[in-house]
Formats: structure tokens, C-alpha cells, sequence
């Protein structure tokens, strides 16, 4: 009986590859920053929620995979009816805090620790609700993502790995920052294609542990000089080595930031998947130092702007005028106030510009740039699942200033 030939299986074929291409004007991006803080001025910051709302729309609309760009339907009334719903349970609860302060200045140091473990909890159980609420907001070839889950049990698994964090000075942030994404992601859905995060904390550590010490070099060599001389006071030339180990450190923290962010929207991409979809990301890890160095760089010639001003008018009203009448001194005083309040508001908005464009602009476009999708044919043929989720936890959100794309 001749024998049936043996033949090894077929090699697996090669995922199939899409990279990402993010097409946004930097210009057109500007414009739009510029004439909607101009619209934050007039109206006294509420149409914040307008602008986050054309912002999302911009990034979404101009970041594409394999020629589809996805749609960001929130509305700016959304997100301001949220906001409003935050206030009425935010107001009474700072109300009744300053009530309790002015009883008793005892009760109220006694009530900070579980003011600030509410306001910590609240924050967390915001940010999970502001995700669901873009998620739900975002269509990509006519289907939704969604999100189900428990804004509350995220917010404790935060608390305690924000407490595990401190007691370790930040050592077990690779891990916490996992398994929190963890818990989101599988809480995440593209039509029924339910999301994952495959990203390790081990892995993170291992590409920032360095970044971890040189963060700590000033608590290190501090606590090295403290036991060296045994809690007295540090000889002068300890303390100038200290001095010197802080402004090196100064310098370089940047570049430590920069490469962190970098770093970790790296892991954070290469971690995502949904069923078959994954994602990878050649992101370097010095792509963001100059994006930050030119913040600190606006942020300085604003502030020496804003100095400039304020010394020329105090010069201008206190120097040429006869102050020696009350009246004199009190319109000299009412002048340089506005002017003051006036120059804070200008510093103010343009710092906001040089933020939204520097680090939220272009910090998307190079990271979506970075990244490819693997096996997007999977999504081919997902079905249409989920629900809108309201816009109350992007109110909690802008309520307690956590910020989010």
C-alpha cells in the first residue's frame, strides 16, 4: 500500500498592514484655536465646550485608515448641559465644605483628607465617563464605538493604585497605568467587536525605568547628603553640589518628559486591540522634546511680554502724574488694576493657544502618524451595537479640570 505523501502545513500569511495618515493643516488648526479662545474671552469660558467640540472634529476628520476617517458627532450643548447637571452636585458639595470651615477650623482640617479622597474619586469616575462619552460619539464607516462598565470601579482600582504609586514613588506606574487601561479597553467596543489591551506594565518599566531615576535625582542625591551627614545641616560646598544636581536636572526634565510621553504613547498604541485588529507604533522616543521645548520657549516670551507691559504702565500712570491727592492715587491704582487684569487675561489666553496647538495638535498628529493597524479586514463586516451615552461625565470632566482629548 503506497503511503500518503506528508506535506508541512502552509507558513501563516503576513498580517496585512495599514499605516495611519493624519492630512490636518497646522494653519487651519491655529485659526481655529485663535478665533475660539477669542470666543472663550467673550464669553466668559463657555464656549470651551464649542471648541473642544470643532477640536475632536478637526483630529478625528483628518486622521484615516485605510481612507476612512472617522466622524465625531458630540455637540458643544451637550457637553454644557453636562457641565451644568456637574455643577448642581459639585456646588453644594464645596458649599457645605467652606460651611463646615467657618464652624470649625477643626472640623474642616478634619474634613480636608476626605474631601480631597472624594474629589480624587470623582475625578477618576469622570474620566471614565468622558471616555464612554467620546466613544459613543465617534462613528467609523457607519459604526459606532460604545463603552459599558463601571465609572465607579474604575475610580477605586485608581485610588488604589494611586496609593500603591506614592508609598513607591512612582515605581509601580508602568503597572497601574496597564491595568487600568486594561479595565478600559475591555470595557470598549467597535460595533460588536469587543476591545482589548494587550500592552504589560513590565514592558513600560523596562523602556522608563531610566527616565524613573533621573525624575528622582534630586530625592536621591537629597536623602544621600541627609544620611551622610546625619540630619544636620549640609556643608557649603554639599549644598552647591546639591544646587548644581537640581539646575542640571531642571535642564534635562524636558527631555525626560518628552521622552516619557513619547514612550508611552508608544506602549499605549502597540497595546490596543479590537478581536483581530491590533496596532503597532514606530514612534521615537525624542519625536516630542521640541514640541515641549518650544512651549517652555512661548511660555517665556509671553511671561517677559506680559512683565514688559505691566512695568511700562506702572512707569507711565506712577511716574508722570501727581499723586499727592487720594483721589490721584485711587484712579492711578483702579488703572493699573485693569491693566493688570487685562494683561493676565492676555497671557492667559496665549499660553491656551500655545498649549492646544504644541501639545494637543501636534502631539495627535504624530503620534496617529506613528501608528499602523494589522488585520483591519476584521472590521469588514462588524454589526452596529451600543448606546449614546450622556455627556454628564465630560461635564464632571470640565467641573473638575481634567483634561482630555
Amino acid at each position: 500500500m503506497s503511503s500518503v505523501p506528508h506535506f508541512p502545513p502552509p507558513p501563516p500569511l503576513p498580517a496585512s498592514s495599514v499605516k495611519a495618515i493624519f492630512s490636518g493643516d497646522r494653519g487651519e488648526f491655529r485659526g481655529l484655536v485663535e478665533r475660539g479662545t477669542g470666543l472663550e474671552l467673550v464669553t466668559f469660558g463657555f464656549y470651551r465646550f464649542w471648541l473642544a467640540t470643532d477640536i475632536r472634529r478637526h483630529l478625528w476628520s483628518h486622521t484615516s485608515l485605510d481612507g476612512d476617517a472617522p466622524e465625531y458627532t458630540g455637540r458643544g450643548r451637550e457637553l454644557l448641559i453636562g457641565f451644568l447637571f456637574a455643577l448642581a452636585i459639585l456646588v453644594p458639595i464645596y458649599l457645605a465644605y467652606f460651611l463646615i470651615g467657618i464652624e470649625a477650623e477643626r472640623a474642616k482640617a478634619f474634613g480636608s483628607f476626605p474631601l480631597f479622597l472624594f474629589f480624587y474619586l470623582f475625578g477618576q469616575f469622570a474620566i471614565y465617563r468622558a471616555r464612554r462619552y467620546r466613544l459613543t460619539r465617534t462613528v467609523w464607516r457607519g459604526v459606532r464605538f460604545w463603552m459599558d462598565g463601571s465609572g465607579w470601579v474604575y475610580a477605586m482600582r485608581a485610588a488604589g493604585w494611586a496609593l500603591l504609586t506614592g508609598l513607591t514613588l512612582g515605581a509601580v506606574l508602568p503597572w497601574r497605568e496597564a491595568a487600568l487601561e486594561r479595565y478600559k479597553m475591555r470595557h470598549c467596543h467597535y460595533g460588536d467587536l469587543q476591545g482589548g489591551f494587550d500592552g504589560r506594565g513590565s514592558e513600560l518599566f523596562q523602556h522608563g525605568w531610566k527616565l524613573w531615576l533621573i525624575a528622582l535625582s534630586p530625592v536621591i542625591v537629597g536623602l544621600a547628603l541627609f544620611v551622610m551627614n546625619a540630619g544636620h545641616r549640609l556643608p557649603a560646598a554639599q549644598s552647591r553640589v546639591f544646587g548644581l544636581v537640581i539646575l542640571i536636572w531642571m535642564v534635562a526634565l524636558p527631555f525626560v518628559y518628552g521622552a516619557f510621553k513619547a514612550t508611552e504613547w508608544r506602549w499605549w498604541i502597540s497595546g490596543i486591540r479590537f478581536g483581530e485588529v491590533s496596532f503597532e507604533s514606530d514612534l521615537s522616543s525624542g519625536a516630542l522634546y521640541g514640541l515641549y521645548w518650544k512651549v517652555i520657549g512661548w511660555f517665556v516670551l509671553v511671561l517677559l511680554l506680559f512683565a514688559g507691559i505691566i512695568v511700562a504702565c506702572s512707569f507711565w500712570i506712577f511716574g508722570f502724574g501727581d499723586l499727592s491727592h487720594l483721589g490721584d492715587r485711587l484712579r492711578a491704582s483702579t488703572a493699573m488694576t485693569v491693566v493688570f487684569g487685562i494683561g493676565y487675561l492676555g497671557f492667559i489666553l496665549a499660553v491656551n493657544i500655545v498649549l492646544r496647538v504644541y501639545l494637543l495638535r501636534d502631539v495627535w498628529a504624530r503620534a496617529a502618524a506613528s501608528a499602523t493597524a494589522f488585520r483591519l479586514e476584521a472590521a469588514a463586516n462588524v454589526a452596529a451595537k451600543g448606546e449614546l451615552a450622556d455627556a454628564l461625565g465630560e461635564g464632571f470632566a470640565n467641573g473638575l479640570d481634567v483634561v482630555g482629548f
